[in-house]
């Protein structure tokens, strides 16, 4: 087994940064989530989704499943609001 059999590999991708076409789709990517979710309705939906994901509690009697299920809806919609923020310039590392 070697240690990207042991699901590590993404640490790959931090040892390479990504290069300029990359970076230049991946504004891409994120300035059109960015104007996906602009707006007063674009708003709300966001505001949906944080609720529904990140301000929830759940009880202790969750099961183990029921808590991944909820952690990977967490995850997603963290990745959604980063891309949105870059998209409108929250992450001007990217914009150089």
């Amino acid at each position: 087994m070697t240690d990207n059999d042991a699901g590590w590999d993404w640490f790959d991708a931090a040892a390479n940064p990504p290069d300029e076409e990359t970076l230049k789709s991946d504004m891409g990517l994120a300035l059109a989530f960015a104007k996906c979710f602009r707006g007063k309705d674009g708003g709300q939906v966001l505001k949906y989704l944080r609720s529904l994901t990140m301000e929830r509690a759940l009880g202790p009697n969750a099961s183990d499943s029921f808590l991944r299920h909820v952690e990977g809806q967490r995850q997603l919609v963290s990745h959604i609001f980063a891309l949105v923020e870059r998209g409108r310039g929250g992450d001007n590392q990217n914009t150089k």
